[in-house]
């Protein structure tokens, strides 16, 4: 088992330093007014405080009232400002589910959710902080776009493209202690709907999303040091989906494995499953996640082993499906 360490709110300025979203959104601010920012009472744990030191005017302190923050952020919509709103995953996507769906999705409203704490990110903090139901909630409303950065400089990334892309959107990172998987921003592409090939491989695919991604590449290195060949993709936005680099994949490698942290059911997982099922091809599919159970309490590097959603537990699927079997056919067309 990995070592916990305990943190402070105080300590995520120095460990994401500006890559966090709280100082892009503060610098993107600069060059639109019609930002908004809406907080309830978690301004200094999700980061997007930064902006209130800038924009105290257009910076918005619901308290505990995350419901109503996700009411007041359509109505701002609705008057042509652009309301970027923060707070853990687990009341942005559960406790404001109804409000998401009828304030905000239902009427098309240009508000960008970011979610923190998401998954098992915030472990320590027991059942009730933890959301591993997120991504199955949100790619299930109309017209949501889903997005799980892979680190800092994702997302980043990922809330410069919102703020360009017209409609709802809901961005899943974790506690702001992720590692960072790239060098710099500039160091890969980012678009909407496009998964990022981290690895070229022909043997077997991982396809991972969010704080797994680091994992993803760690198995993949150990497995080639035993003569596999290991692509890796950085599936960030769930919905919409990248259907043409999930393809390649199963046509490829014809072994896919998915590894998220979430519940495997109806996740990023399933949606993978939903696209290769739609193609009518043959593979072999391996979620890797919370296995239809809710996560026990521990910090969450423990929880990401103990669950088989870190290196390890990704290197062990990699070998068991290496050694099943797929009929060989050369079309992989359904006979009629």
């Amino acid at each position: 088992m990995a070592k916990g360490l305990t943190w402070t709110v105080a300590d995520a300025d120095h460990m994401t330093q500006a890559e966090i979203y709280g100082e892009v959104l503060t610098q993107l601010g600069h060059q639109n007014d019609k930002i908004v920012a809406l907080t309830a009472d978690l301004a200094g744990s999700t980061k997007i405080g930064r902006f209130q030191k800038d924009f105290p005017d257009r910076f918005f302190n619901v308290g505990i009232a995350e419901m109503n923050m996700m009411g007041i952020a359509s109505g701002m919509a609705a008057t042509g400002l652009l309301p970027v709103v923060s707070t853990f995953a687990a009341f942005a996507a559960l406790r404001c589910a109804e409000h998401v769906r009828t304030d905000i999705c239902y009427q098309n409203r240009n508000v960008k959710i970011i979610a923190t704490h998401s998954g098992t990110s915030f472990g320590q903090a027991g059942t009730t902080h933890h959301c591993t139901e997120d991504l199955a909630v949100m790619r299930a409303m109309a017209g949501m776009t889903v997005i799980a950065p892979a680190d800092a400089y994702e997302t980043a990334a990922a809330v410069a493209a919102s703020l360009e892309y017209e409609g709802p959107v809901y961005i899943r990172i974790g506690r702001s202690f992720e590692a960072p998987l790239h060098k710099s921003i500039d160091d890969f592409d980012f678009e909407i709907g496009k998964a990022i090939k981290l690895r070229e491989g022909t043997d077997i695919t991982v396809i991972a999303t969010g704080r797994t991604v680091l994992g993803a590449i760690a198995a993949a290195e150990m497995a080639e040091q035993q003569g596999l060949s290991v692509r890796v993709l950085d599936l960030h936005t769930i919905k919409p989906i990248d259907t043409e680099a999930i393809m390649e994949a199963v046509m490829d490698t014809r072994r896919i494995i998915t590894v998220e942290d979430h519940n495997v059911y109806s996740g990023m997982g399933s949606a993978v499953a939903d696209v290769i099922a739609a193609s009518g091809k043959g593979c072999v599919l391996r979620k890797l996640g919370l296995q239809d159970e809710f996560s026990i309490v521990g910090y969450p590097d423990d929880l990401l082993h103990y669950y088989k959603m870190d290196e390890d537990g990704i290197a062990e699927a990699i070998q068991e499906v290496m050694k099943m079997d797929f009929e060989e056919d050369e079309d992989w067309e359904d006979e009629v």
